[in-house]
């Protein structure tokens, strides 16, 4: 019987071991730092599991080869993983955008249905107990967890990245394979909020809204998206800021803005025609109720503050310059950037061990035959969406698999 080591009890970590164990001659052996498997998962998009996305492209990913994903999510594309989390007995529902979460909206479900998977494959999980080294012993490796060692004789090492360090990210996977002759990235924090300027965003914080979000850094446009932006007390949360948070992480410092479209389904020319109607009909109404229908009653005072104009004046006493600055404030609210909150917020990590170092078609390292690797370790990250859980599921079939 063949020993199979996997390293690391989260989303591709699961699924390697999952797969690993389909093959009856293999006993899988499932490490995990943490009390118990998939702690990291369980607070996925808020706690609800967007677990895949239907709409997916290799656009939809990064890193220094980001076509490196290609042969792993053409192998094992949502509708697949769709089909395997089906036959674990886990209901799924799909929204508009192709997202996909668990019908419970939690991801206990998912966890608790590769846990309950992982179980009756016979994957023996040790949990709270980290693999401290990696080494070669002959044509086997020798892991030393703790006061134990094992041996095994192919190993997954899947253990994340530093993103989300309460729930277990660690560099533990970078230091692993670094022993092992393999070499990383430079990683920065993925998916995660935006810090700027607070005068403003700390009197909106928790107010939403549907915007057009661009970063902009010495006169070029960075990155852009639009979807639900969410104020706090320090800057910019929400799918839109985490969608553009990657092009934060890499500004190393330049000074940058956040430029905000409030009203992006509409010109600025009808946003200034709407307030010279609303100031024509109800002048009596005090000025910084402007923007009153328009958008939250917080954001709309916020903005003519932000445009200095005087909220004591009535809203026939505003100018129409006073009015076109409004309109224009409204399509172009700016934040100077001052980075991210970092990987103890960040959802996923950027950068990762390189890819040129491993066979995409098995995922099996060119340095060291028998080590594999797998999920967010390696120099792949994808964008907001499902896209790095299907990444996980995808990357950690493959490994799984064990080049058969």
């Amino acid at each position: 019987m063949r020993t199979v080591a996997v390293i690391g009890a989260g989303a591709s970590g699961m699924m390697a071991a999952l797969t690993a164990a389909e093959n009856k001659e293999n006993r899988v052996l499932l490490f995990e730092r943490q009390q118990r498997a998939g702690r990291k998962l369980m607070a996925t998009g808020n706690g609800r599991c967007n677990l895949s996305n239907t709409e997916l492209t290799i656009q939809n990913y990064h890193g220094a080869d980001p076509s490196f994903a290609s042969f792993a999510l053409e192998a094992f594309p949502p509708e697949k993983a769709l089909a395997f989390f089906g036959s674990l007995g886990l209901l799924t529902v799909r929204e508009p955008s192709g997202r996909v979460y668990p019908l419970s909206d939690s991801a206990n479900s998912v966890v608790d249905v590769l846990r309950f998977a992982c179980l009756c494959a016979g994957v023996e999980l040790l949990a709270a107990c980290p693999v401290r080294s990696v080494r070669r012993e002959g044509d086997r490796f020798r892991l030393a967890a703790e006061e134990q060692s094992f041996l095994a004789d192919k190993v997954i090492v899947a253990c994340g990245g530093l993103a989300g360090g309460k729930l277990g990210g660690v560099s533990d996977g970078y230091e692993l394979l670094r022993s092992l002759g393999h070499t990383r990235t430079p990683l920065a924090p993925a998916l995660v909020q935006v810090t700027t300027d607070p005068e403003y965003p700390r009197a909106l914080k928790g107010v939403r809204a549907d915007a057009e979000l661009k970063i902009s850094c010495e006169g070029k446009q960075l990155a852009v998206s639009r979807g639900e932006l969410q104020f706090t007390e320090k800057g910019l949360s929400g799918p839109v800021t985490f969608e553009v948070s990657r092009a934060v992480s890499s500004l190393g410092g330049k000074p940058a803005a956040a430029q905000i479209d409030l009203l992006p389904d509409y010109t600025e020319q009808t946003v200034l025609a709407k307030l010279e109607e609303k100031a024509s009909r109800f002048g009596a109404i005090p000025a910084e109720e402007l923007f009153t229908g328009m958008l939250h009653n917080r954001l709309g005072k916020m903005l003519l503050k932000y445009a200095g104009l005087r909220s004591q004046k009535q809203l026939s006493e505003l100018s129409k310059e006073e009015l076109a600055s409004a309109a224009a404030v409204a399509k172009d609210f700016r934040l100077r950037i001052k980075g991210t909150e970092g990987f103890e917020s960040a959802q996923v990590t950027a950068g990762g061990i390189r890819t040129e170092e491993f066979d995409p078609r098995t995922l099996e390292s060119r340095i060291v035959p028998g080590l594999f690797a797998c999920g967010e370790v390696l120099d792949i990250d994808g964008d907001c969406g499902g896209y790095n859980l299907q990444w996980a599921w995808a990357s950690g079939r493959l490994a799984g698999r064990l080049g058969g």
